[in-house]
This record gives C-alpha cells, sequence and structure tokens, in this order.
C-alpha cells in the first residue's frame, strides 16, 4: 500500500510540474481529466492521511514515555528513593592519622571562551568549595580569542593563587575539537596524573560550597560508578518571560527525565557541566572525543555501554540488555528524534495543511487530549509558571524547527555538522549597567567593518526568514479554516503563526553581534 501511494503522489507531482513547464511527456490515464477536487481525494488526501497516521503513532509512543517517566518518579518521590538510601555513601572526615590525605585529589576543569562578563563568578566560586586546599586543583581552560580577556582571566587566577589555591591557566594556539579538545589537553598535564576525579563546571556555573562533599563519597564508596551529576539552579529564572519558559523545560529534564533514567536504568545523559567524573571511566570509555560536537553526550554513551553506572543527585545496575533498548528508545530515538521530528512536522505542518483537505480528520484525542496531558506531565514540575504553559508550547514549537534542523545536520553529516558556536553569557551585567551598554560593548571588541547603511544591517540581522515563512503559512491556514473549511483549528493555528512571526521579526531577546 505505501509503495502504491509514493508512486501515486510522485506521478501526480511530476504530471503537475510538467504541465507548468509546458513539457511534452506522457498523461497517465487516471490523471486525465482530474478536476482540484478529484485529485486533492485521490493523491493529496491519501498521502496526508498516512503521515499523520504516522504521527499519531509516535505520539502514542512519547505519551506512553512521559506516562512511565511519572510513574518512576512518582514511585521515588512517594518511596523516598534518594541515592543516599539506593547507594552506600559515608560523609568524608578528616583522619587522626592521615588528615587531608583522607581527602581523594579531585581536579576542577573550567572550560571558557571569551567569557568576559561571567569569568570570576566560576573561578570565585570553584576556589571556595569545602575541599581542603591541598587537595584539589584548579584547572582553567582558556580557549578565548579576545587579548584583553585572556588577560582579565589570567588575573583572576593569579588572585587566587597568592590566597593558596592551586590554580593552573591553560590556554592554546588554536580551537582544535573545541571543548573536546580543551578537556583532552586538560586531563594530559603532568600534574593532573596524581587526581581520581574530575569535576567540570561551565563559566556561568557557581557550584556550591559543599558540592565536593555531597558527590565524592558516592564515587568512594561505589566503585562501579562513572559519573555523579547534579543539577542546576536558575539564578535568573524570575528575570523575564523567556528564562520562565526555559525554566519549564530544563525543570522536566533534571526532576522527570534525568532522575527517571537514573532510577531505572542508572543511565542519564551527562549535562557537561555540575558533574564528577571517575578518571579511571573516563579513559575507560576513551577519553574525551572531538568527533562530534556534543562531546558530553558521547562520553555518557561510551562509558554506559562499558558497563559504568551514573547517578543523579537532586538518584543512581553490569550493562543489561534492557539498559541497552533504553538508551537506544528513549534516549536516541524518542528523545533526540522522535520529539524534535514529531512536534515540528505534526503540531506545526500536518494540523495547519489539513485544514485544506476536508478529506483528512484527526482525533479529537490527537488534536487536543495527548497534548494536554503531555504538556501537564512535562510542566508540573514548575508549578509556579503553569499559567505561562501555553505560550511555553508555542515557544517550544517555534524552536523545534531549528532541532529538526539539528538532527538532520547531524544524521546526514552535513558540512556544519561539527561548528561549535559558543553562546554569549552576560551574567549578571545587566543589574550593574544596562544590557544595551554590554551588547554594545561585545560589537566594539568585534573587528567587523563598518557598513553604509547600519541601521538596515542591524534589522536585517533581527529577521529570520525560516519562522516569517512557517508564519505566514500558519496564519495563512488559519484564514482558510475560518473563512471556508470551518474545522476550528484556527485558535492554535493563528496563536502558532503568531509565535514564529514575533520570533521571526526578532522581538524575542537582544541581538548581540558575534566576533566571527
Amino acid at each position: 500500500m505505501e509503495e502504491v501511494m509514493t508512486a501515486t503522489v510522485s506521478q501526480f507531482v511530476v504530471y503537475t510540474i510538467a504541465r507548468a513547464q509546458k513539457w511534452s511527456i506522457p498523461v497517465p490515464e487516471w490523471l486525465a481529466g482530474l478536476t482540484w477536487e478529484e485529485s486533492r481525494a485521490k493523491v493529496i488526501a491519501p498521502a496526508l492521511r498516512f503521515a499523520i497516521t504516522t504521527c499519531l503513532v509516535l505520539l502514542l509512543m512519547q505519551l506512553f514515555e512521559k506516562l512511565f517517566l511519572a510513574v518512576v518518579c512518582i514511585y521515588v518521590k512517594v518511596f523516598r528513593r534518594k541515592p543516599e538510601k539506593v547507594y552506600k555513601w559515608d560523609p568524608l572526615t578528616e583522619d587522626e592519622e592521615l588528615g587531608n590525605a583522607a581527602y581523594p585529589m579531585v581536579l576542577v576543569q573550567i572550560p571558557m571562551y571569551n567569557e568576559k562578563e561571567v569569568y570570576h563568578l566560576s573561578i570565585g566560586a570553584v576556589c571556595r568549595l569545602s575541599w581542603p586546599r591541598n587537595r584539589f586543583i584548579v584547572q582553567v581552560l582558556d580557549d578565548s580569542t579576545d587579548v584583553n580577556t585572556k588577560d582579565l582571566v589570567m588575573a583572576e587566577c593569579e588572585k587566587w593563587a597568592k590566597k593558596g589555591v592551586e590554580i593552573n591557566y591553560e590556554t592554546r594556539s588554536n580551537r582544535n575539537g573545541y571543548k573536546a579538545g580543551s578537556l583532552r589537553e586538560g586531563m594530559g598535564k603532568s600534574y593532573v596524573q596524581g587526581c581520581e576525579y574530575v569535576a567540570t563546571f561551565d563559566a556561568d556555573f557557581q557550584p556550591e560550597p559543599d558540592f565536593l562533599v555531597r558527590t565524592i563519597p558516592f564515587l568512594m564508596c561505589n566503585p562501579s560508578i562513572a559519573l555523579v551529576q547534579s543539577r542546576w539552579k536558575f539564578v535568573n529564572a524570575k528575570e523575564c518571560l523567556l528564562t520562565r519558559m526555559q525554566e519549564i523545560s530544563l525543570n522536566y529534564h533534571f526532576k522527570v527525565e534525568q532522575e527517571a533514567g537514573s532510577s531505572a536504568f542508572a543511565f542519564i545523559g551527562y549535562n557537561g557541566t555540575a558533574g564528577v567524573w571517575r578518571v579511571s571511566a573516563i579513559n575507560d570509555a576513551g577519553g574525551w572525543s572531538d568527533r562530534t560536537t556534543v562531546e558530553d553526550m558521547d562520553l555518557a554513551v561510551r562509558a554506559s555501554l562499558k558497563g559504568w553506572k551514573f547517578v543523579y543527585v537532586g538518584d543512581v545496575k553490569k550493562i543489561s540488555l534492557v539498559k541497552k533498548l533504553y538508551l537506544i528508545h528513549h534516549f536516541f530515538f524518542m528523545g533526540k528524534i522522535v520529539a524534535h521530528a514529531l512536534t515540528f512536522s505534526y503540531f506545526c505542518v500536518l494540523i495547519p495543511i489539513s485544514v485544506l483537505v476536508p478529506e483528512v480528520h484527526i482525533p479529537a484525542w490527537a488534536l487536543i487530549y495527548a497534548p494536554v496531558f503531555i504538556t501537564i506531565c512535562k510542566a508540573v514540575e514548575t508549578p509556579r509558571s503553569l499559567h505561562l504553559a501555553v505560550l511555553w508550547v508555542l515557544f517550544e514549537n517555534v524552536m523545534s524547527l531549528h532541532r529538526v534542523k539539528g538532527v538532520m545536520t547531524g544524521l546526514l553529516g552535513a558540512k556544519r555538522v561539527n561548528e561549535w558556536v559558543v553562546t554569549a553569557k552576560l551574567g549578571d551585567a545587566h543589574k550593574t549597567k544596562l544590557l544595551q551598554d554590554v551588547v554594545n560593548e561585545r560589537a566594539r571588541t568585534c573587528l567587523v567593518p563598518r557598513r553604509r547603511y547600519p541601521l538596515i544591517r542591524r534589522v536585517w540581522q533581527r529577521i529570520h526568514m525560516k519562522e516569517i515563512g512557517v508564519g505566514v503559512v500558519l496564519v495563512g491556514c488559519g484564514l482558510y479554516d475560518v473563512l471556508v473549511a470551518k474545522k476550528w483549528y484556527f485558535y492554535y493555528v493563528f496563536l502558532q503563526g503568531l509565535a514564529f512571526l514575533v520570533t521571526g521579526f526578532g522581538f524575542v531577546g537582544i541581538h548581540a553581534p558575534t566576533c566571527d
């Protein structure tokens, strides 16, 4: 059936193009004399039904996945299955004979790239960790290309070195491998060889003073554990509408996805920061690899396939077939492909287009009940922002356009697959000076030649044609539904179209110039 339908659609498309170009090709008998209504009923409607049916199957899979994760998290909370109860965990204390030597040597890495506004926050927080100063080494891996920023970071390191902290400032002459390359070179330094564990923090992360005290005992008491991952705290969650919506997504990731994965399968995706690794586990997995720009996930998967366990603190089995299936189904297929492709293709393409084809009907459970249930499952961990759930859904659907593009770029190995673009982190700079001043300062440091029409250029930089194009199509579908189809989809379609247009015209956030 599928082959017949594909051939039918292909013939219809070829004939339509050929007729537009006035080519002389034989016309299939079944196409000759067909009106638009007949063509729609015999060709377009079956193809659209097939696509929607496929999406409904994936939607059901996603629905059951969210239900499973919710059940696991409820079990963990009701029966208080905290990591300290599931795994051996003994608090660290100084030995009367050994003294501080009872504490293992820990390497703390801070990779950064042109982090002028936040570098001092992460370095200061790491240097204040509640751990004997002679038992941990701070390693600042600075790949900055801005000379002034490098000087500031070096001065900050020298300041803490004078206070007795063993801190090393490392830089490279190139950015080969990006973050993975930097971390790999850092692990190769001679002074690192005595370290049993390594903690990594991004430049905008500020760990609590007791971070190592809470996480290292899991690794010391359980030799099979490779990684202890903690959750992030959001100091600016209430800053604006955008940060509130981002908090909903990240809270679900930490409180549901990671907690369920840790509890049920002892596997979670490493977040790239706020985690402590066993150095021997990194080496066993082959070390940091720059074959992909998602080096954190890559290392986590390789270590997991070697049989290492992961703990999420905020929960932590030799590798089994069930764990492999979980890794393939949930982590890759559902989490990295279905979640993004389904969101864009079903909610942003098929539902709006279906208003143009009256022969196609989508059941109410797939239009309303299943999406609402999934939304509640994901937003319930952030109760203070439940009233923003509708805006959050619209925003996530817009972002799915870029996520689908990213997935396809990775799967097809496109030219930009290994390109690394670092997000500018402004930290609390806007609290001491106007945010626009920070943006202007970044613009001045970029060696960008002046244009003849700077105003036109600035306006054009805020325009995103892909989002505008999708938004125009959605608004058109909504108008057709109001005037002709009367399917009542326009309530959603208009809102989603407006969300694409708002994003496309650059009304989300402030455009910060980048140094290319």
